[in-house]
This record gives structure tokens, C-alpha cells and sequence, in this order.
């Protein structure tokens, strides 16, 4: 009674595409009935008719389900490969990428998850008025009037509480309009103002012209040649060697610093020279130069000899023309300039004798070592300053050749005071009562070579300072007497007329 009818076959009543009869799995067309497996109809009755018999022995609800079920799953076998196809001709028409899957999460999570997206807080407007500002601004002002001024007499707990009350003061005496004597030095230091030279001055402004402790220098060294001369001492002679070399000695360096002014202005060296302040005029600074030289060379040349008045003037010229300007070109300027150091004792020797001897040659090249220990290690501490100031030097542009020269020429001393006796003009005490000050020179020199430091080459030339008049006093202590070299003379078969020949100038 409450059977159920049997429903259609699933293809029934559709027109067939190829205007044929309509295939029984719901397929239209002709066509696609070829591509069948052979049996595939009949297995679609066999189980067209097992649902039916299944749905007479079920009552009618569950019977309804059941063909329901079994419809979906005939129609959704043959659409998924049809829906996949499909899905797959979309994605690639689309270019659907990784890229893609990535933007639409993010869409995603940007649309559903608006918590994850960060909100700018908008900033909040000010309510105060202009006016109140104005009056913040007022009561500000009376409270910086109200500040009184410090004494700069005062007992300081520190040095930064020093600077910083010094601060305070000058800010509440610009701001309160009052003039302290603090502001009004401070004013005067800054402003320009023309140098007046004072005559009282002027001795020492030309004395820092001439260098005058370099000159002194040169001047020692010119009278311990002088001394060391096989020869009677003559007082005249020696006097008018003396200021004839310290003369020449200033004209150089006075000239020197008139051709280097811009470059001494970059060293903290030699930045408070005369003529880079402007103490002096250049003009005043060549005039002064040229009344030392023309007189010193004057005096060496017809007071002493022509020999020594030669050996003045090349050395000026040497120092001025040669030196100063390769001192920005090339480090040969070392070289050149221990050569300049090197001839006042020699100037000395030829005062005395009035001939170019191995005994002048032996101290000009005690000092020409000497200088290299002496120059490598002050100039090994003004590196900074000397490459401020462009000049090329050892120490800057070749720092190891800069140690190994002053360990070499530290050495040299030992060889060169063992060459003294054997030129006859020392004693063989001499080599051994030098030897412990060479030693100790040469062991600094090797430790500025091994270190390579500020403390090392701090000692090295502190120790060349005392090293030099030391070793030229034990020199000239150690000197041959005129008695013994006549002894010598006589027993080698020389006349005593000829020894006094040889003593005389």
C-alpha cells in the first residue's frame, strides 16, 4: 500500500545531444556510449535494482534516505573528475601562485583578525592656550633674572664642577644683561687686536728666531773640534770660530722658519714660533738673519781661514736650500740634515789647523751617528705632528726603518770610538771608558727597536742628551798630548821644526 514507486533511470527524459535515444547512466549523446567498458550497463541495473528491492524491504523513511544516498553518490562520481579539470583550466588561466596563497592569508588575516593590525594612536591636541605658554615662559625668565651671579672666588670640590658653575655664571650674566669682569676679560681675549712689539721683548723673540739652544749646541760642538786639534790652543782663534759658527748657526735657523711658517702653524711644535703669532714681521725676520750671516761668514773667513768661511757657508746653504724644502719630499732630508749636524766640528778642527784631517773627519762622523738615535727617537714621538704638518719623515711614512737606522748608527758609536787610537789621536783608554755609555746608548736603541713605543724613545733621547758632551769630555780627556806626538815624531825621524810647522794654523 505504502509501497513505493520506482523512480526513473537517471537519464530518462533528457534529449540526447546527437538528437538519439537518451543513454540509460545519464550520459547524452551516442558518443559517449563507445567509451564504456563493455558491462558497465548492465552493472548499472544490477544495481538500480538492488536498491529498489532493498527500499520494498525498508520502511518508507529509511527507503527515501537510502535512494537519496545512493543518487548522490551516482551524480558525484562522475562530477569530481569534471569539478577537478575544471579547478585545474582556472588556476592556470589565473596564474594562481605561492605568492597569491600567500596575499589572500593575509587578506584573511587582516579582515578577520583585525586585533593582529597595528592602530596609530592619534596624538592627543594640547588644550592649553598661547597665553599660559607665554606666562610659563615669563615666570621662567624671573626665575633665571633671580639667579645671582657665583665669585669666581671660591674654594672648587672638582674640575667638572668647576667648568660647569663657570657655565652658569656666564649664562645668567648674559641673560640677566649683567656685566661681570669675568665677561669683560673674556670679551677682550676674543676679540682681534694688533701686536705691538715691545724692545723689551724683542731679545727673546729673536733668541726663539735663532733657536738659541740649538745653536748652543752647535757652537759646543764646534769648540770640542777646536779642542781636539793636534795644535797649541789660541784663545783669538778660538773665540772668533765660536761666535763665527753661532752667527752662521742662527742665520740658518732663522732663515728655516721663515720658509716654513705655514707648516709650523699645523704642529703643536711649533705653533707659538715668533713669526707664525706674527710677533715679528718677515721682513724683520730676513733682515735679522742676513745681519747674522754676512758678519758670521765674514768673521770665519777672514778672521780664521777661508777653509772654515767655505765650510760656514755651504753648511748655511745646505740647511736652508737643501734641507728645509726636502723635509716635504723625501726622508732623505735625515740623511742631509745628520751631514749639516756633522760639520761644526769639523769647522772646529779646520779653525785649529787650517787642513781637512782624519781627526776631522773621525768627530764629524761621531756626530753625524749621533744624530740618527738622537732625531729617530724625538721625531718618533711627533709623529702626529710632523704628518699635520706634511713634512715627510721616517717615523711616519717608514716606522721600522725609522728603528733600525737609530740601532744601527747606536752601534756605529762603539766601532767609532775604537777608530780613535788608531788615527793617533786619542789614547786606547779611551775606547774602554766609552765603552759602557756606547753600551747603554746602544741597548736603548734596541729597545726602541724591539718596542717600538712612546717610553722607549722618550729614554733614547733623554740618554743622547748627557751621551754626546759625556763622550766628547772623555774624549778630549783622553786626547794625545803635543809632547808624545813629538816624542813619536822624533823617534819615527822627524826634525822638531817640522812638528812645529804642522802645529801652526
Amino acid at each position: 500500500m505504502f509501497a513505493p514507486r520506482s523512480p526513473p533511470a537517471p537519464g530518462a527524459g533528457l534529449p540526447s545531444a546527437g538528437g538519439g535515444s537518451a543513454d540509460p547512466d545519464g550520459v547524452p549523446g551516442p558518443g559517449r556510449a563507445r567509451w564504456r567498458r563493455p558491462g558497465a550497463e548492465g552493472r548499472g541495473r544490477r544495481e538500480q535494482r538492488g536498491a529498489m528491492s532493498a527500499a520494498r524491504r525498508c520502511s518508507p523513511p529509511r527507503a527515501l534516505a537510502g535512494l537519496f544516498i545512493w543518487h548522490l553518490k551516482k551524480t558525484g562520481i562522475r562530477q569530481v573528475p569534471c569539478q577537478f579539470v575544471h579547478l585545474c583550466r582556472v588556476a592556470n588561466d589565473r596564474l594562481i601562485t605561492f605568492q597569491y596563497f600567500n596575499f589572500l592569508k593575509r587578506m584573511y588575516v587582516t579582515q578577520y583578525n583585525k586585533d593582529l593590525s597595528q592602530r596609530a594612536k592619534p596624538k592627543s591636541d594640547s588644550v592649553a592656550s598661547p597665553f599660559r605658554e607665554n606666562q610659563q615662559l615669563d615666570q621662567e625668565k624671573k626665575v633665571i633674572h633671580k639667579i645671582i651671579p657665583i665669585s669666581p672666588v671660591h674654594q672648587p670640590l672638582s674640575k667638572t664642577s668647576n667648568i660647569n658653575e663657570l657655565r652658569e655664571t656666564k649664562l645668567a650674566a648674559e641673560i640677566g644683561g649683567s656685566a661681570t669682569p669675568l665677561r669683560a676679560e673674556s670679551k677682550e681675549e676674543r676679540q682681534w687686536k694688533e701686536m705691538k712689539l715691545r724692545l723689551d721683548d724683542l731679545p727673546g723673540i729673536l733668541a726663539r728666531l735663532s733657536k738659541i739652544k740649538l745653536t748652543a749646541l752647535v757652537v759646543c760642538t764646534a769648540s770640542a773640534g777646536f779642542a781636539m786639534a793636534p795644535v797649541p790652543f789660541d784663545l783669538t782663534c778660538f773665540l772668533l770660530a765660536s761666535l763665527g759658527t753661532g752667527l752662521a748657526s742662527c742665520a740658518a735657523n732663522s732663515i728655516n722658519q721663515f720658509f716654513e711658517v705655514p707648516f709650523d702653524s699645523n704642529m703643536n711644535r711649533t705653533k707659538n714660533r715668533p713669526l707664525v703669532r706674527g710677533q715679528i714681521s718677515p721682513l724683520l725676520a730676513v733682515c735679522f738673519a742676513a745681519s747674522c750671516g754676512v758678519p758670521g761668514i765674514a768673521l770665519l773667513t777672514l778672521g780664521v781661514n777661508p777653509l772654515t768661511g767655505a765650510l760656514g757657508a755651504f753648511n748655511i746653504f745646505l740647511y736652508t736650500c737643501c734641507y728645509t724644502p726636502m723635509k716635504r719630499m723625501s726622508i732623505a732630508n735625515t740623511w742631509v740634515g745628520a751631514v749639516v749636524g756633522a760639520i761644526p766640528p769639523v769647522m772646529g778642527w779646520t779653525a785649529a789647523t787650517g787642513s781637512l784631517d782624519a781627526g776631522a773627519l773621525l768627530l764629524g762622523g761621531i756626530l753625524y751617528s749621533w744624530q740618527f738615535p738622537h732625531f729617530n727617537a724625538l721625531s718618533w714621538g711627533l709623529r702626529e705632528d710632523y704628518s699635520r704638518g706634511g713634512y715627510c719623515m721616517m717615523s711616519v711614512t717608514h716606522p721600522g726603518l725609522c728603528r733600525r737606522v737609530a740601532l744601527r748608527h747606536c752601534v756605529a758609536l762603539i766601532g767609532l770610538s775604537t777608530v780613535a787610537p788608531v788615527l793617533d789621536i786619542t789614547t786606547w783608554t779611551f775606547p774602554i771608558i766609552s765603552l759602557p755609555i756606547n753600551l747603554y746608548i746602544s741597548y736603548l736603541g734596541f729597545r726602541f727597536y724591539r718596542d717600538a713605543d712612546r717610553s722607549s724613545s722618550r729614554k733614547l733621547f733623554f740618554c743622547s742628551l748627557w751621551h754626546l758632551p759625556m763622550l766628547l769630555l772623555v774624549m778630549f780627556s783622553c786626547k794625545k798630548s803635543l809632547l808624545e806626538k813629538e816624542e813619536k815624531g822624533d823617534l819615527h825621524g822627524g826634525s822638531p821644526g817640522r812638528a812645529m810647522e804642522m802645529r801652526l794654523p
